[in-house]
């Protein structure tokens, strides 16, 4: 009871895999290879059999019943051999098969009824014949129907019943032997059938399963783990699908890069769970515009990139991208607090811009960059100009590759004063280029490029060393002041070969200060903070450059050892009124707290002057003061001007260079 009760649980099980419409399409599959051959098998074996009773049987018998079934099955062959299984769906599939279980349950009782009819003609070779031709008929059902079990097994069921009722009918025990016989290898084949169909339908299962998975990890792969965008890698691909779209036809789509303009202050004074949280929400805001073939994805930090499909121009793309920023403009909360990142934006079009992805990624990420310099919170579009600017950076950059750098650089200094004792008391070095390809090229166009093109540790540190040595011949008041770039305080390799020359060029270095910009501090805050601190072990001094120009929090500058602060030269020209006025005595009362030194830097006119002297500036540096020079006129300007001149000379109404000879 238990072998029926395991059988009947197995065909059930079967019998509901079946069902599945999901499996239904492979077994179309297998069975379009199988059944054309099952037809011709029985063709074959039933004009065999008509054959050997054609002289014994009636002709309607031997002749028109099998030739008309034979003529069945050779259409339905043809149709199996037409069949296209991969182009059915699998609902469609599994009403195909259930038609083909009912054809090959009437095909097999039809073939049965006319074996039996058949079996009462002839002698005993005759009635062998017809045994034969059922055994043959169930196993080629078997083999043949093995991915349709539910037809193979109706079809041992009529044709092995009913030749065994025949057989038992005679009362003949031979042909009970063979019925007996038959049924046995039958059931043992049926068996084998089940076993297979099972691990067919396993195998189809790992498949889809592997599919699923295969298709997941590709999802995954291409996807944001915390915005749920698009990648970077998603965002490459399909850009180099427009591309190949468009290639040979005027179709042109735009590629635009957007940057949060406040991410790292937020991220850094509120921690990485706030900055995911504003990560998050920004991906949320974006997804908004994803509509209309419009791709949206997260390159990489707070950087995102937008491509847009079949725009009706230029305006149009960048009117799209203005809104995407103020859509980024609006707070996000975080808790009781509210932050406002702020968004820029870059964009390029194709092929206007470039045909290539690299091209035109680059040239948006150019634009990127305009617009956080001059237009914060709105997008810039990549224009001739912008290009005719890339080419000249790249004859800088060629330039300054293959040039011989000790020769053609020098350096000129510029005197920083203390009003107080009218004495210099500092010189900043600033580097002067003179290329014998380009000429004269202003500081920061060649600087920008060597930080580009990574050639900027080695530039620091050549100027360095040229600047340590022209300030052993300054007078022992009088100290140095230098500039490094924001890719020199991240690099711990380049920090320290910056103490090694120090050390080298035997200045003491209590009279050298580093400048650092604001940029400087916040690409990387942890990173300069402990570069500041091996700095200043040493005696350097550090000096916070162009203040109030970037965005790093007043938090921040009570967390760094700082000896000095320069009042950006933009503020000089409204330092008279009200506004300006009050930014630099803002500026000069933190510099108090903190207990630094303040710096005016821009100063031109004796207005300036004496307007950030009653401010309570002390120190101060500009054109008015002394105009950058080489060393040896700076040294003969020391000499051949007493304070007494130059305090009567800044007393006046000249806003002429006060350190200059009269010669000059």
């Amino acid at each position: 009871m238990q072998l029926i009760r395991g059988r009947r649980e197995l065909l059930s099980g079967i019998l509901s895999k079946y069902t599945d419409s999901d499996a239904c399409t492979c077994q179309l599959v297998e069975l379009q290879k199988q059944v054309p051959s099952l037809y011709a098998l029985l063709s074959v074996n039933a004009c065999a059999l008509a054959l050997t009773h054609y002289a014994l049987a009636p002709a309607w018998l031997t002749v028109a019943l099998p030739g008309g079934m034979i003529g069945l099955c050779a259409m339905r062959a043809v149709h199996w051999w037409r069949l296209r299984p991969g182009d059915i769906s699998g609902p469609e599939a599994l009403k195909r098969l259930r038609g083909t279980t009912i054809l090959t349950v009437l095909f097999s009782a039809f073939f049965v009824v006319w074996a039996m009819m058949l079996n009462g003609y002839g002698g005993p070779f005759e009635q062998g014949h017809v045994a034969i031709f059922v055994a043959i008929t169930v196993i080629a059902c078997i083999f043949c129907l093995t991915h349709l079990p539910a037809a193979a097994l109706l079809v041992t069921v009529i044709v092995i019943g009913g030749f065994s009722v025949h057989c038992f009918a005679t009362g003949n025990d031979v042909f009970i032997a063979i019925a007996l016989n038959t049924a046995f290898v039958a059931v043992v084949m049926v068996r084998i059938l089940v076993n297979n169909f099972l691990a067919f339908l396993q195998l189809i299962a790992s498949k889809a399963e592997a599919q699923r998975l295969s298709a997941e990890n590709e999802r995954l792969a291409h996807t944001d783990s915390l915005t749920g965008l698009p990648n970077r890698r998603y965002f490459f691909q399909r850009l180099d699908a427009l591309i190949a779209a468009a290639s040979g036809r005027p179709a042109a789509f735009a590629l635009a890069i957007f940057d949060l303009d406040r991410f790292k202050p937020i991220n850094d004074t509120f921690g990485h769970t706030a900055g995911d949280r504003v990560l998050e929400e920004t991906g949320r805001r974006l997804e908004a515009f994803a509509g209309g073939g419009v791709t949206i994805a997260r390159l990489g930090g707070d950087e995102f990139g937008v491509l847009i499909p079949a725009i009706a121009g230029p305006d149009a793309a960048v009117e799209l991208c203005n809104r995407i920023c103020a859509a980024l403009h609006a707070p996000i909360s975080l808790g009781e607090t509210q932050v406002v990142p702020g968004c820029s934006g870059g964009l390029a079009l194709y092929p206007c811009a470039g045909r290539a992805a690299d091209a035109l990624f680059d040239r948006a990420d150019y634009a990127l960059y305009h617009s956080k310099e001059g237009k914060r919170g709105m997008t810039t579009l990549f224009s001739q100009e912008h290009e005719d600017a890339i080419r000249a950076e790249r004859a800088v950059e060629t330039a300054l590759q293959s040039a011989d750098l000790a020769a053609e650089m020098e350096m000129h200094y510029q005197p920083i004063l203390d009003t107080a004792t009218d004495r210099i008391t500092t010189v900043e070095a600033l580097a002067r280029w003179t290329s014998p390809k380009l000429g004269r090229v202003p500081p920061d166009r060649f600087i920008a490029v060597a930080e580009r093109c990574g050639m900027i540790h080695s530039l620091t540190l050549l100027l360095l060393r040229k600047a340590l040595a022209d300030a052993v011949r300054l007078p022992a008041g009088v100290g140095l002041s230098f500039n490094l770039s924001s890719h020199d305080l991240a690099s711990p390799e380049t920090v320290l070969a910056i103490l090694a020359a120090v050390r080298q060029s035997g200045l003491d270095p209590r009279r050298i200060t580093l400048e650092l910009t604001e940029t400087a501090l916040m690409r990387d805050f942890e990173g300069a903070q402990q570069a500041i601190t091996l700095l200043r072990a040493l005696g350097i001094k550090i000096a916070l450059d162009d203040f109030g120009t970037g965005y790093s929090s007043l938090s921040y500058v009570h967390r760094l050892p700082l000896d000095r602060i320069k009042i950006d030269r933009g503020f000089m020209a409204d330092v008279e009124s009200d506004l300006g006025r009050s930014v630099v005595i803002t500026i000069l009362g933190l510099c108090r707290n903190l207990g630094v030194d303040g710096i005016a830097e821009g100063i031109e006119t004796t207005e300036q002057l004496s307007a950030v002297r009653r401010h309570g500036c002390r120190y101060v540096q500009g054109y008015l003061i002394g105009m950058p020079r080489p060393m040896t006129e700076l040294l003969d300007d020391l000499r051949m001007t007493a304070p007494a001149e130059r305090v009567s000379a800044l007393s006046g109404e000249a806003t002429a260079d006060v350190l200059r000879p009269a010669a000059s």
